[in-house]
């Protein structure tokens, strides 16, 4: 069975929450450095408790997408004695980077390792080991050597308790890009030092054709933004090196995403990266979607207003009639109408095709209820959540649920002056069970589901037919009705909700 580096980390013994939390976001961060060292990367920690004491233990591998990588195994959850992890051990004993004199060989594989001591607030945590593979190295070009410039100085910051740094903002503003996108390094002026062909590509499809290497990069990016629209408060810092933050800018030919990553000695600012990527096809099709899921709310919407015009039309045609007969068969097809007016008009305020449909059922009942009409108190009562429900199965199972209700009160309760009807939802995977259940009268004798009133043809067509699901009419031994509808709804979502809630309607 798997186990998760957090569950490795809580192995080890006596981490405390913020240096398990450094070491996350060392993790979160070390594509960067795995890419610009063309090497492996492992973390170590060491074991303070248990029978394992005194043992490093691997809690995390990292593979460069840059390289080839020198592990072909996965080397996470290995226990090392102190004793065989010489290298590992000087690094955390000195406080200071360790680097072998000659590669070991893994695999018919020349590997070069060196190992680099995490540190968090002046404490060290752990160790991380770099594996180079120098079975496929060449004559470095250009890119290569500002690469592994750029890889041992975010590695002294590891060491020192620089990298990662706890004021870079999370969320949208960490992550990619990535190295291979594009890279500049900046100098300590936000100056150009070196811009990787990736990164001159992208610069170039954002309208920049000049030489880029000794110009201020700010100078070079600012003049091409598009002026009508927002600039990110963000992006002086980032196109500065000054801030380890994202940014994203655009006009009318290209849209590029930025982070930068500022590089310290000693606690001074002497250079930067920044890696930047054309995301214009991205925001294109991001538009796209916008565009379209816009659309269809406004569909749903637009169905919603008629299908309420129709309930509207319906109440006063019903009105108008002096046959009872007449004004209930009406006054029934505008609730169903309703219902499912109520459906389209969740998914119009929605983010997708898939619903609450807790809040939908409850507005269902709600309005059932009213529109029973009875003389006698009648409360419903609902207990377990539905959670998202798409709209091929909502509309469906939120009219049975109307027409069950609307049976137990007008049929049920009535007769006695009222009661309470209650309503249990019970989900296990796909499958969702509902019970609605009545204090009322019972059901009569010699009836027949499915031919016995319009209500019940409705119910058992819907379950029956549309959903594939089974529906049983049951007298309990303690009096009243028991309707238990069974159905399977595979695009079904557990809601995010924790407990339960019951609900209570007058």
């Amino acid at each position: 069975m798997s186990i998760t580096f957090a569950e490795l980390l809580r192995t080890t013994g006596d981490l405390a929450p913020p240096d398990a939390d450094w070491l996350h976001l060392l993790v979160g961060d070390w594509q960067l450095l795995s890419d610009l060292s063309f090497a492996d990367l492992v973390l170590w920690v060491p074991v303070s408790k248990g029978p394992d004491a005194g043992s490093w233990l691997s809690v995390a591998q990292c593979r460069p997408s840059t390289g080839p990588t020198s592990f072909h195994d996965d080397r996470v959850g290995r226990l090392v004695p102190r004793s065989g992890a010489t290298l590992v051990e000087t690094a955390w004993q000195t406080g200071r980077p360790a680097r072998e004199r000659d590669p070991q060989w893994l695999d018919e594989v020349p590997v070069r390792q060196e190992a680099v001591p995490v540190v968090a607030r002046g404490r060290r945590l752990g160790v991380l080991s770099r594996h180079t593979n120098l079975g496929a190295s060449r004559t470095p070009s250009r890119l290569e050597l500002t690469y592994l410039q750029c890889a041992d100085d975010l590695v002294r910051m590891i060491s020192t308790g620089d990298f990662p740094s706890m004021g870079a903002p999370t969320g949208p503003r960490r992550g990619a890009p990535r190295v291979g996108d594009g890279l500049i390094r900046l100098d300590s002026e936000g100056r150009v030092a070196y811009a990787s062909p990736n990164a001159v590509s992208a610069l170039h499809r954002l309208g920049y054709a000049g030489v880029l290497v000794d110009r201020s990069l700010a100078e070079v990016v600012t003049p091409l933004l598009d002026s009508s629209g927002p600039v990110d408060e963000s992006l002086p810092l980032v196109l500065s090196g000054r801030a380890p933050w994202r940014s994203d800018i655009e006009n009318h030919r290209a849209a590029l995403s930025m982070r930068a990553i500022p590089l310290t000695l000693a606690g001074t600012r002497t250079a930067a990266l920044v890696l930047l990527r054309d995301v214009s096809e991205l925001r294109r099709r991001e538009r796209e979607l916008v565009s379209k899921d816009a659309t269809i709310r406004e569909v749903h919407h637009r169905v919603k207003n008629n299908l309420q015009t129709v309930a509207a039309l319906l109440r006063l045609q019903a009105r108008r009639l002096d046959s009872p007969e007449g004004k209930t068969a009406l006054t029934e097809a505008m609730r169903r109408v309703s219902t499912i007016a109520m459906v389209h008009e969740t998914l119009s305020t929605g983010l997708g095709e898939a619903v609450d449909f807790d809040q939908v059922v409850d507005r269902t009942v709600a309005l059932a209820v009213e529109l029973a009409g009875t003389s006698g108190g009648v409360s419903v009562r609902r207990s377990g959540e539905f959670g998202e429900l798409d709209a091929a199965n909502a509309t469906p199972l939120a009219l049975v649920l109307t027409e069950l209700v609307t049976n137990a009160v007008e049929h049920g309760l009535a007769p006695r002056g009222g009661g309470t009807v209650s309503l249990t939802a019970l989900r296990e995977g796909t499958a969702v069970r509902v019970v609605v259940r009545d204090d009322g009268c019972g059901l009569p004798e010699g009836f027949r589901p499915g031919q016995d009133g319009l209500g019940t043809q409705i119910v058992q067509a819907l379950v029956g037919g549309e959903m594939r699901g089974t529906i049983t009419w049951n007298s309990p031994s303690t009096g009243g009705t028991e309707v238990v509808v069974d159905v399977t709804v595979p695009s079904a979502r557990p809601s995010t909700r924790t407990a339960n809630r019951p609900g209570s309607r007058p």
